[in-house]
């Protein structure tokens, strides 16, 4: 068994969103994802085959579904389900602070 830190390991330089992979299963995946001032590119949606649980760790993060005008911000703490082929984006993340996300991906 070895303890590790969610908020080790990030770089100083983060060019693009970066994505690791801490523990799956045969159904599931849990990842930690590290944005900072990142978006999904403007006229992409992530539409996903998985559900998925996703809390914001620290940070802040707008995220966008689709047929919604504005996006819903996601701040230290709060967690959003998101169901499987529901079409999303990152809006925006904060730009100064990074933002840190736990996102627990699985099947039905």
């Amino acid at each position: 068994m070895e303890i590790r830190n969610i908020n080790s390991a990030i770089p100083n330089t983060l060019p693009e969103e970066l994505y690791t992979l801490l523990l799956q299963g045969n159904s599931f995946r849990l990842e930690r994802i590290v944005s900072r001032g990142h978006s999904t590119p403007v006229g992409k949606w992530l539409d996903q085959e998985q559900h998925e649980w996703v809390i914001v760790l620290c940070g802040s993060a707008g995220l966008l579904f689709a047929g919604e005008q504005e996006p819903r911000i996601l701040r230290a703490g709060d967690y959003v389900h998101i169901p499987a082929r529901c079409q999303h984006r990152v809006a925006w993340t904060d730009p100064v602070e990074d933002t840190v996300w736990l996102a627990f991906y699985y099947n039905s």
